[in-house]
């Protein structure tokens, strides 16, 4: 940065904080350098340097970046050759966009003080400028969370179109595009994907993307320090807003509030908005009425609990990912078929439990077999155990194929009853936990080795019969749904 360039940011700064503040704290800085994102200035004492860290830094800060300087922090020291020594190097570190709380109410006070107390020491730079610098970044992107890496399915293909038609950029066709969802299910990740999309397709864009919580502590710290001038500047000149987890702020009335304003401040100046929650707006509980209603005038897309087949096409992916580190690791058939069936509720889980298993057998110099799969996972099996019961199984069945349950548990052995009655046994030997005298119990006091001989039918039944391995998978999904 030139001394020029200096003397006009300097100008600025003085319309900003005034005369008296500009004479006593801004205009004894000196601009020294900048170095590898660090802006260096000197201060006649320690005593200044903390002092405009604290209260002019961020502002500082900002105004650099919009200026098109790559810096992401500011230092601030006593030069040798003053007659005050200096004690230590005094730098201003730019602080995450974390959450923004209620003045007026204790809990969510409380909220942003750990919140604050959590967050971590630096992030990227929070100004992109319009000349193309970094985009704004409230909270780090995870670099795997990108779109070629999300793994596309029934379930999620909606919402995956959605997110790439946004990052393509553009004119905004639909505003806001809400993306909902439980845990684990790919919202975060497409949130990040759209974000390094948009970078990459669009630098000269900014970008905000950080949570809701964040969102709340940045709103509260504003209050405190009496910059609600700058927060609304800087959340209101975005041209891309995307928050994360929106229901972390129900029931927080003013960080609600002021949400609104910059929503409508954005959709005014057709400034496009990207929200994440776990749930759809409408069903978010303390929710005010209005944030809901602006919510729901965009696109609101589920992400929908995955499927056998987006499961075991995501440990497909993962597999590829992990060969990289252990490419002389085997992994056994079936391996990934079993997971697939065993964990269906959280993608997360799914892939820490391949990512243990490659790990295990790494250490332990084994192919990762079915033994090794259930000895390493047994605590995430139990607790992925299936819910389904026998007694569901047995309706399901019936209904499907349009026969009383009574039939399927009684004595007839009519094919038309016979071969759902075999679907329902293999159905419940593959997705409940119950062995097999306690099935043939549930299936009109059969021995074992009938429920044995029916499982057995199926399984080879499948391999020859289309009609019967459909039966099978339709079933499987409904139940497992």
């Amino acid at each position: 940065m030139t001394e020029e360039k200096w003397g006009q940011l300097r100008k600025r700064l003085l319309k900003t904080v005034g005369q008296n503040n500009f004479t006593t704290w801004i205009e004894p800085l000196e601009f020294s350098v900048v170095e590898e994102g660090v802006a260096v200035f000197h201060v006649p004492t320690n005593f200044m340097g903390n002092y405009v860290s604290q209260n002019f830094a961020d502002l500082i800060l900002h105004e650099l970046t919009l200026s098109g300087e790559p810096v992401q922090r500011l230092a601030f020291k006593v030069p040798a050759n003053s007659p005050v020594r200096p004690v230590r190097q005094v730098e201003h570190v730019a602080e995450p966009f974390a959450e923004l709380a209620d003045r007026d109410e204790a809990v969510e006070q409380g909220a942003a003080a750990r919140a604050a107390s959590d967050a971590p020491a630096m992030v990227s730079p929070s100004a992109g400028s319009r000349d193309g610098s970094d985009m704004i970044q409230a909270a780090p992107l995870d670099p795997r969370f990108t779109f070629d890496s999300f793994v596309v399915g029934k379930p999620n293909e909606l919402a995956h179109a959605a997110a790439r038609r946004v990052a393509e950029g553009g004119p905004v066709t639909f505003n806001p595009l809400v993306l909902y969802g439980g845990v684990g299910l790919g919202k975060t990740h497409l949130m990040h994907a759209i974000a390094w999309e948009l970078k990459e397709q669009n630098p000269h864009l900014n970008v905000l993307y950080l949570s809701a919580e964040q969102f709340m502590y940045r709103f509260v710290q504003a209050l405190r320090e009496r910059k609600m001038m700058d927060f609304k500047h800087l959340f209101r000149s975005v041209d891309v807003l995307m928050v994360d987890d929106v229901q972390f702020i129900a029931g927080k009335d003013s960080t609600q509030e002021e949400f609104f304003h910059t929503f409508n401040a954005l959709v005014d100046q057709n400034k496009q908005i990207i929200i994440s929650a776990d749930r759809a707006p409408g069903e978010i509980k303390d929710l005010e009425d209005r944030v809901k209603s602006r919510l729901q005038c965009g696109l609101v897309v589920d992400l929908h609990p995955t499927d056998y087949e987006l499961r075991l096409g995501i440990l497909q992916t993962k597999v590829q990912q992990h060969r990289e580190t252990y490419p002389d690791l085997e992994i056994a058939d079936g391996v990934l078929e079993f997971l697939a069936h065993r964990i269906s509720t959280n993608v997360r889980v799914l892939e820490g439990a391949l990512t243990r298993l490659f790990a295990f057998a790494s250490l332990v110099g084994r192919e990762i077999d079915m033994d090794l799969t259930q000895d390493c996972l047994a605590d995430v099996l139990r607790a992925s155990e299936r819910k389904i019961t026998v007694e569901e199984i047995q309706r399901k069945v019936s209904e499907y194929y349009n026969i009383r349950m009574s039939d399927i548990i009684g004595p007839k052995r009519l094919r038309s009853y016979a071969r759902p009655r075999q679907v329902a046994m293999y159905l419940c030997k593959q997705l409940t936990s119950r062995s097999l005298p306690e099935i043939g119990r549930r299936f009109g006091g059969r021995d074992h080795t009938t429920v044995m001989h029916g499982v057995k039918r199926i399984e080879e039944l499948k391999t020859t019969d289309g009609q019967i391995a459909e039966d099978v998978e339709m079933l499987r999904r409904a139940l497992e749904a």
